[in-house]
Order: C-alpha cells, then structure tokens, then sequence
C-alpha cells in the first residue's frame, strides 16, 4: 500500500510533482521516488510514496520503470502469483518478486486489457514513452482513492485530495453540493468532490491522456452488470459455495512478506476472517475495541469485548484490546483532515488508533470485516425496510395512534438512553413511505424538508439535485428482488462513499495497509447470485453468511446480537462534547458563512438535550463538517459564496 501522485503537461510539473509527494509522505514512510520524461510541449512526473508489503528490496521500488512504460501504483493483487506464471510461460523474465512487476508486464502484454483479470485493490498511473500516453486506473469496487484534476491540456492526480489542494496552493473552491450531500448521508457520495475542480476516478473505470490534449475515459467492470449476471445465476439454479469462496478471498488476502493481524470486534464478520485466517496462519494477532464501562452503559451497548476475548480463546489468536475515552476527542482536527472530506462517522476514530497500535506493535497489514453487511444485508435498515412493506398493510388509523405514542416517549434521561425508542422512532420515520425514499430516509440523516430547514434557502436546487441522484442510482437495475437491490445501491454508494473512504485514509494515516476480504470481485460475483430471501430469512439478516460461519464458529457467536464498530456518541455529545457543540452552533464558519441556520442547529440542540429525539450523530457530523470547512477555507482567499 502507497501514495501515488503525478502531473501530465501540468506548469512546474517537477516541483508540483515532489511537492504532491511530500503531501502523502505518511502512506508510504519506507521509501519515495520520482520519474519525469518528456511528453509533447511538457513533459509527465509521476511521484511514489512506499508502504514495503510486497518484495521488500529495492526490485520492488517505484516508480517502477522498464523498456518504455513507467508504473506508479497503489495496492495489492491477491492473484498475482498467477498472473506471474502465464506471464512467464509467455516469456517473460522478472526481476523480482514484487505485483507491481507483474501489473507493469501484464499491462505492456495486454494493455487496458489487463484490468478486468486483476484481482485485488490498486490504483496506478501508467506511462508510455513511445506514445506519450498516461493511463490512470482504479480498482473494481473503489477500494483504493483516485483523485484528480484537469486544467487545460494539464492534469495532477494523487491518492488524497489533500495533495491536490497543496499542488494548487490551497486554492481550490469548496464544492456546496457536496457539503449537502454530505449532510444528507453524512459522507461525500463517490459521484462528488468536496472540491468544485476536483474529481474521483470511478470504480471499475480508466482515464486516458493523449499528447495532443484529447481525454478518453473508459470502463471495465460494471456492478450492475455483475448484480445482472448473479440474478440469472441464481435462477438457473446455480448456487456459489460461499463458505469456500470466502475462506479462499480470506487466505489470498494473507499473501505479505510482513506481519498480517485482524480487526476483531467480537461481531460475526470480523470474527469468521479472524478464525479463517488463524486457521491459515495461526497465532495470528487481531485488536479490538472498547469504551469506558460508564459511556458503553448510557449507551446500553452490548458487550462485544467479551465475544472477541471467546473468539481468540477459541482460535489461538494473540488479542490487543484499546479502550476509547473522551481524550480521543483531542484526534478531531487531525481526523478531520486525514479524513480529506467531510465524514461523520466515529468509526474512523476506532481505525485509526486500532491501526496506531499495531504499527506500534510491527504490524503493517490488518484485515477487515468491511464489506459484508452491505453484500449480504446484514444492516438493521436492510431488515428494517422489509419490516415497513409489512407494516403499511396495517390500518392507517392504528399506525396514526403508534406514531403518536412512540413520538411522546424520551430516547433518553440523564443516566441511560434507550436504543429500542430510538430505533422505533427511526423505523416509522420511514415505514410509510415509497420504497426508495423509504430505503434512503432509513440511513441518511434528514428527509427533504428537515435538510431545507437546515440550509441556506440558496441552496434548495441543490437539494433536489442529491435527492436525484440517490433515486438514480437506486433505479438504475433490472433486479427483482428487493434486498439485491437495496445490497446493490449500498455496494455502490455507502461502500465506497463511506466505509471504505474511511478505512483507507484513517488506516494510511497510521501507515498501516487494510485489506477487505469481502470487498472481493469473487465474493461479489457470489454475494449477487444468492437470491434476497437467503440473505434476509425471517428476522435474521445475513442468514447465508451465518450458514457458512457455523462451519467453523461456534452458533453463539455467529447468532449474537449485531455488534457495533461505532461510538458511544450520546454520551460523548451530552457531557465531553457539549461546550464544543455550542460554539459551533452560535459562531462557527458554517453559521456565519449562512450554509447552516443557526435556529435551525439550536433546535437541535435543545429536542437533543431535553431527550425527546436522538440528534447526537447529526450534531457529531455538524463538528466534522465546521472543521474541515474551517480548513478548506482558511487563509487561502477562497470565497465563501455559495455555489452549487
């Protein structure tokens, strides 16, 4: 795992180039370098930051240059050992054992033909000198973070937008379409960029650059395409053996010549990895997470340190565990901007220090659980959306009179909230309503009318225009089944927009490489080949990855109550955070730049304290966001206007 950056006919290529580098020094403290060549009237620079994973010697350096083509890439291919044999059976010869190598020489074999047989997370810029031609790439599923950004003939990429915004001097306009989508979802959408010039390469998806300034784009994987492919699978009868096919993305993501641990958070997804890759590699390490007994008892959290200490007893596993206290709330200006986007979600804090420590301890490669719940619909909303199709067949008159007594009771007193109000006031929030508002209202954070309250009135078209695109991507299968395409929208939009966004930055901020066994194109290609009432079956959520895990785990694990990779976020908003909140809300940026309202913010604040409704997670992404608007807009003369 690296930091990869460059310049194509950019002004002061060299220098932006280094200075893009630089930017991204903490995902690849083990080595750096650089490549110029030129290319028309300019020339092209590509920068490398290296994380060693791979062929630690310096075969494995980059940018990787041979015979013409120059390589600088970010990621890991499961499948190379493969590629290297019909690549050598071809008559090639390598110099090392590195997959960068084996990418370099696949691609000089077969072009962008290459793409769809590679196996793994990567993102890279390619060079070819004999045509003066840069190709970028992102992987399949966006597991790895591709930024870019066109002026002209020029382009710059990196692998945070971070970088780009240093390359250009801090001058990039922040993108207020995107601080609404931001606020909808609480993440920035993969479709958008907090920044107006900016833009992500899209999962599955190539850029070419020609020397005579013309762009083409194109695409080589298609998640709608593969959700088609598994509907038809699974009506010819064909059924993937999961539990061979997960061990066996589980064991490839193994393949490091460095230490390799888990995240164990004692749930049923990391808990069946950690087992699988202890039977693989035993005595395995794996860290975890807890909170201060004060804070998980507020937040009737349920006990998933004593799920992962079973776990590692059972397997042999060498467990760490790390205790988050409010002190953590020091790391928010630091997450925010590690974060390179607006993101609400306290998880990344959990990563972060999981992943501090196993630096500490040598281990550079973790594996996560990431992945699973969006595939196999293991979310409560996923659960929760079937629920409401039941319950709109119950008399008006008597959903009216529920409504009115769930809205009367308190998600919280002075010493303890309630998890079962507060999920019974978010469930009729959206259970009468049409299935794709029903499906986004069930995990984004406001409806249409309560997102127009909070903003500037400006901002209104905007708002359509979010809301737009979310019933786009929504519609936009031929599925018939209504989990597959809920799995689906959240494969394409909450997994790469959020989960893995997240993982990465908050994991490469502590220079530690996190793979994501699920988040597999195999994994996949079988997720979407089981019909929706195998993953959902009853009120059990996830019912044919549970069927694989007995196979190894025992049945208390695997049919536990559904843990939590979060925050005890009401308690920290009720008493560590609560000064912090209302500063934001009476003189932060957002309010006096006028994106936010401040009446707006305040009756938030009050519905929060008095405990009649739960806003402590959309108060906790109001903080998120006035820091990082804070730090886009600070002392770079950018303008504050809005512009949608």
């Amino acid at each position: 795992m690296c930091g990869i950056a460059g310049t194509y006919r950019w002004p002061d290529g060299k220098v932006v180039t280094d200075r893009l580098t630089e930017t991204l020094a903490h995902r690849g403290p083990d080595g750096a370098g650089r490549y110029g060549h030129p290319v028309g009237d300019g020339e092209v620079h590509l920068g490398h930051r290296r994380l060693s994973i791979i062929d630690l010697t310096e075969t494995g350096a980059q940018p990787m240059v041979s015979d013409g083509l120059a390589l600088t890439y970010n990621g890991e291919l499961y499948n190379a050992p493969e590629l290297r044999a019909e690549l050598e059976a071809a008559g090639v010869r390598f110099r090392g054992t590195s997959d960068t190598e084996v990418l370099l020489e696949a691609w000089r074999r077969w072009g962008t033909d290459c793409l769809p047989r590679l196996r793994g997370m990567f993102a890279f810029g390619i060079f070819d000198e004999r045509t003066g031609e840069l190709v970028l790439v992102r992987d399949q599923l966006g597991i790895k973070p591709l930024f870019l950004l066109r002026r002209g003939d020029g382009l710059v990429f990196a692998s945070e937008l971070k970088a780009l915004a240093a390359a250009t001097g801090g001058k990039l306009e922040v993108d207020h379409a995107a601080l609404v989508a931001s606020l909808l979802y609480y993440w920035v959408p993969d479709s958008r960029c907090a920044f107006r010039e900016a833009e992500k390469l899209p999962p599955g998806s190539w850029l070419r650059c020609r020397p005579d300034g013309r762009v083409e784009r194109g695409r080589f994987w298609d998640l709608k395409e593969v959700a088609a492919e598994g509907r038809e699978r699974a009506r010819a009868g064909e059924q993937p053996d999961l539990a061979a096919v997960i061990e066996e993305s589980t064991r490839r993501h193994l393949l490091s010549d460095v230490p390799v641990a888990t995240f164990l958070s004692g749930g049923l997804d990391s808990s069946y990895l950690t087992a699988l890759a202890a039977r693989h590699q035993p005595g395995i390490s794996a860290y975890t997470i807890g909170f201060r007994a004060e804070d998980a008892k507020f937040e009737a959290m349920p006990d998933d340190l004593r799920y992962a200490r079973q776990v590692a007893a059972r397997f042999g596993v060498d467990l760490h565990e790390i205790e988050i206290a409010p002190n953590v709330l020091d790391l928010l200006p630091q997450m925010t901007y590690s974060l390179d986007e607006p993101i609400g979600d306290p998880a990344a804090i959990n990563t972060f220090l999981i992943c501090t420590a196993a630096r500490e301890a040598g281990v550079k490669v973790m594996l996560s659980g990431m992945g699973a719940d969006e595939l196999f619909a293991g979310y409560r909303k996923h659960l929760a959306n079937l629920i409401a199709l039941r319950y709109q067949r119950v008399p008006r008159p008597l959903r009216r009179g529920v409504s009115a007594a769930v809205d009367r009771l308190p998600v919280a007193t002075s010493r303890r909230g309630f998890r079962s109000v507060r999920f019974a006031k978010r469930f009729l929030s959206f259970a009468d309503l049409p299935e794709e508002t029903a499906f986004r209202r069930s995990y984004t954070m406001y409806d249409q009318d309560e997102l127009l309250a909070l903003l500037d009135p400006d901002l209104a078209g905007t708002v359509d225009d979010v809301l737009t695109e979310h019933r786009d991507v929504y519609q936009d299968n031929d599925l018939d089944d209504f989990v597959n395409r809920m799995c689906l929208t959240d494969a394409r939009m909450f997994l790469p927009g959020l989960n893995l966004t997240y993982t990465d930055r908050s994991s490469m901020a502590a220079s530690t490489e996190v793979r994501t066994p699920y988040v597999d194109i195999e994994v996949v290609k079988a997720a979407f080949a089981i019909p929706g009432d195998r993953k959902i079956a009853g009120r059990q959520g996830k019912a044919v990855l549970k069927e694989a895990a007995t196979s190894i785990l025992p049945r208390e694990i695997v049919y536990r109550p559904k843990g939590l990779f979060s925050a005890p976020l009401r308690a920290w908003m009720s008493r560590d955070l609560a000064p912090l909140v209302r500063e934001v809300v009476n003189d932060g940026e957002l309010v006096r730049s006028g994106i936010l309202r401040r009446d707006a913010l305040k009756r938030m604040v009050a519905e929060d304290a008095a405990g009649q409704q739960d806003f402590s997670k959309h108060l906790w992404h109001v903080l998120t966001l006035e820091y990082w608007y804070r730090d886009a807009t600070s002392g770079s003369g950018q303008s504050t206007r809005l512009t949608a």
